[in-house]
Parts: C-alpha cells; structure tokens; sequence
C-alpha cells in the first residue's frame, strides 16, 4: 500500500489503535504540519519513498508530504541506493557482476568490488563526475535455497535463482507478505541455459534418452553395456545438492520419472571440477550446464521414434531442448531505488544481451529463424503424416509458413496444465515491450499452436488453437500501450502435424506442446 499520509489515512490508522509504540522504534514521519505523525521501524528508502513496518503492518510512505526524525532517517542529500541480492553464486560471481560494471559505464559511474568474506562482497557505484557514492550493491552468493530464506528474512530485495521457486516457497513468501511470487514482475528470466548429460570425449557413446538418462542417475542402470559402450560401470557425477542447478536437473530429469538420485553419486561444488573429472574418465557421466561444459562431449537426446534433439544456444532459446534452465531473478512486491529499477530495466538492453552472451549464456534477445534453416522440422512433419495427419494439412501447414519467419520467442506449459511456465511467461513480457515500442509495426505475427500427439488428432488442434488464442490474449493484455492497427496479430493451429520430440515420454510430449511465433 502506498500513501502519501493524507490526514483521512492517519485518522483511520488512529483509530485502529494509536501510536503507542516503544521508544526503541527508529524513525517517526510526521506531516510537514505536525498534525499527524508514524512511527516504525525503517526497512527501507528509495530515494522516493519510506518503507516501514508500524504495528499496523509494513507500509510504503511517499516521502515529499513527510519529515523523517530519528537515528534511521537517510541522508536525503546524499542518498546511496542499496539493493540486496542473494542466491546462486553462478550468477553471483559471473553473470551479475559483468552486467553491473556494463550499467555502471554507460550510466557515468565507476564501479568497485570490495570482498568482505568467502561468499559476501559489495559493488560500490560512485559518480565519476562528483566521485560521490550513488550505491550499493551487496551479494550474498551462496545457493538457490540461501536466496529464497534471505528473501523470506527481509535479507534480500532479489533473488538469483537457478530454478523455478517451488510452491511450498511460493507458500511461505504469501505468508510473509511478499505479495504472489508468480504474479506480474514478480520475476524474470534473465538469461538461458540448458541441463545437459556429458561424458568423456573418448566415450564411445555419442546419445540417449531422458528416460534412460534419469534411469542411470536413479541407479536402475549401472553398466555402460546397456547404453551401448563397453561393459563397465558407470560412475556418476552431479553439482551439489545445494545447488539451484542440482535441484534444477532433479525437477527436469528425475521427477518427471518419478525416481530419485542413487546413493553414492560423486558431488561437485564447482562446475568446473565436474567437467574436469567426467573429461577425464571414458566410464563417467555427469549432468550440469550447458554454459560449464568445457571439454566434454554433450550427448544428444534421442528418441525410441528415432527424432533427436542436440542442444545449441538456438534450441536452447527456443525451448526446443527440452531440458532448458533458465535464471531467474525474483523480487517481492516493494518498490526498489530508482537506480536499482534503471539497472533492471538494463539489463533488457540490447547491451545486456551481448554481455550475457559473452559470459558463455544464452541471451533473450528474438531472433528470426528462416525455415530454410530450421533443420528436419517439415521432414519431422512428414514422417508422421498418415490417417490423422493428412496430406492437405501439410499442405496448409507448408503454405501458411513458408513465406514467414519464425521467432525465437517460444511459448510452452507447465506439466499437466494450461499455464505458461516460466520462460514463457517472461517471454509474453518481452514480446509485449516489443510490440509497444513499435518493433513490428506494419507486420503480421502468427501465433501458432502445436500439440503431442496423445487423443484425437481434432480434438487436439483445437486445444493448440485454443492454447495459441491465451498466449495472443496475454501479449496483447501485457502490451497496455500497443497500437493495434499498426500490426496485425493473428492465430492458427497444427496440432500434432509438427513434433519436436517422441511422444513416448513426458519430455517429449513437453517439447511438442507449444505455441511458436511467426512473423511476416
């Protein structure tokens, strides 16, 4: 709640219960009068306005109708923006640090990294035109788990994550009042990365399954003779358990299964060190990014219907691999300084991107994709063609899409469920900024929707059309400033006519479940 202490605000607090409170309280805001005055605990100052928990609740208070008194009060002269993030140290270490000394330079501001101990260190951002400090931004690069109980202690104002937040935390935070985690800009997708099963290069096994892949980590396969190498046993290699991306390669390869991870899996606190012991021995396996694979070999994905999926940084932005990881950061619903919510907006930038993609990952920035160069996507189609895939829907399907372009901006859904998971959702946010700056203007996008192909083969292109017309639906919702009569924004549906990936397993069904964009 946001009030600018407006006298009828403050008689109805009054009236639920005074202003009783100890002395020990921080700060008190009065009304430049005298007449009404607040007092609380200072969480935090923005610049623009307070953020205090009273014994009426935590409240936001716009700080121009207010007189701060008391040992909490900022510095309004010299206010220094502080923001808190807390969470994976892969992103901690690398990615955020990189797009923080971007930001700074385009901004004017010179940015200095001071270490406090193993996994805590701060970027101070100062003026190079005054030399006076404008922020702060203070790490804790830890884990996953780490960012999610700061964020729930009041210890963190973002969160690095390597996974989706789960709904026992999405729970805790509603109960905490952070407002619903899964709401509107409650969280983003920073960058892309993938979960990927690595072996030796001089493994003679170059493929395999997901199913088989959680088969051999649950310990239900443990010779390499099964997988089609040589009769040995297969040593395994994983992150560490606290890791956002061991938790990340659980919920994407192990739960859809149904198993858990075996009993004496080698555990890795780098990445790094995981590349080097699976690079280094022909009989071990291990599962970690896309992004630290170093000098070992990354299996394709294959399927019992004999389509595969190798993972690159286009199938990976595509959500054509099925295993992508995005990194999220998630924020409460509290106003951040200005100069924290400058450096969000940043790292949206055309800039950003090319630092994300420097760092080793892959970037949010859309892509056309000629259908000239989208692989055995209409062979795929065409191989499964028969009595509910017929010829003049091919047909249609070839005729509607070869004259366009495909994006790169993909939808998908949650397992089981109509909702958009969370790249998807990240993505309506970006197509809509996109469509309201005018990127598209005098074109034609084509939201078109794809299904698995279990049930009828009419019953599920109406689900795919019906799927493509909510994500039409949601851009359009997203886009509030969008001028509708300067782009042309349509729908159509293929059902089962263009698989990805086997039907076979869950995976598969997933990566068939879509609804892709093209434009013209």
């Amino acid at each position: 709640m946001v009030t600018t202490l407006r006298a009828a605000v403050f008689a109805a607090l009054f009236l639920l219960g005074g202003t009783g409170l100890a002395a020990a309280q921080d700060v008190s805001l009065s009304s430049r009068d005298g007449k009404i005055e607040l007092s609380g605990t200072l969480l935090g100052f923005d610049g623009q306005f307070y953020r205090i928990e009273t014994e009426y609740g935590e409240l936001t208070v716009d700080g121009s109708g207010v007189q701060c008194s008391g040992p909490g009060c900022p510095n309004l002269q010299d206010f220094v923006a502080e923001l808190q993030l807390s969470g994976s140290a892969t992103m901690g270490e690398v990615l955020m640090p990189a797009l923080i000394d971007a930001f700074a330079a385009r901004s004017g501001y010179s940015a200095l990294r001071e270490e406090e101990d193993e996994n805590r260190f701060t970027y101070i951002l100062e003026d190079q035109k005054t030399n006076k400090t404008v922020a702060r931004f203070m790490f804790h690069a830890s884990n996953t788990d780490e960012g999610f109980a700061d964020l729930l202690a009041d210890e963190a104002d973002i969160v690095m994550s390597l996974r989706e937040m789960r709904p026992e935390e999405r729970q805790r935070a509603r109960d905490a009042g952070l407002g619903d985690m899964t709401g509107l800009n409650r969280s983003r997708v920073l960058a892309l990365d993938a979960v990927v099963p690595v072996v030796s290069p001089s493994n003679p096994v170059k493929s395999i399954s997901p199913l088989v892949l959680a088969q051999v980590f649950a310990g239900q396969i443990t010779n390499w003779k099964v997988l089609g190498g040589p009769d040995a046993p297969i040593d395994l290699h994983l992150p560490d358990d606290r890791s956002g991306l061991a938790q990340a390669i659980a919920d994407q390869v192990l739960r859809p299964a149904n198993l858990n991870f075996a009993d004496g899996i080698i555990r890795h606190a780098l990445p790094a060190k995981l590349a080097e012991a699976v690079a280094g021995d022909s009989f071990a396996i291990g599962i970690t990014s896309y992004a630290e694979r170093r000098k070992t070999d990354v299996l394709t994905l294959a399927g019992s219907c004999g389509f595969s999926l190798d993972v690159s940084r286009r199938n990976i932005k595509t959500e054509d691999y099925p295993l992508t990881a995005p990194m999220f950061l998630y924020f409460p619903a509290r106003r951040l300084p200005q100069l924290a919510r400058d450096f969000l907006a940043f790292t949206r930038s055309p800039t950003a991107q090319i630092v994300i993609r420097r760092a080793g990952l892959v970037d949010q920035t859309p892509e056309e994709i000629p259908v000239e160069v989208q692989g055995n996507r209409f062979a795929n189609a065409i191989s499964v063609a028969g009595a509910d895939i017929t010829l003049e829907e091919l047909q249609r399907m070839t005729s509607t899409l070869t004259p366009m372009a495909r994006l790169s901006t993909s939808f998908r859904f949650e397992a089981g469920s109509v909702r958009l998971d969370a790249q998807s959702r990240s993505n309506v946010q970006q197509l809509a900024r996109a469509l309201e700056v005018g990127q598209y203007d005098t074109r034609r996008l084509l939201f078109v929707g794809f299904s698995d192909g279990e049930g009828a083969a009419r019953a599920n292109r109406e689900i795919a059309l019906r799927r493509a017309e909510a994500v039409r639906r949601a851009v359009i919702t997203a886009a509030v400033t969008v001028n509708l009569e300067r782009v042309v924004l349509d729908v159509d549906a293929f059902g089962e006519a263009m698989p990805m990936a086997c039907d076979d397993t869950e995976w598969g069904r997933q990566a068939n479940r879509r609804v892709e964009v093209w434009v013209r």
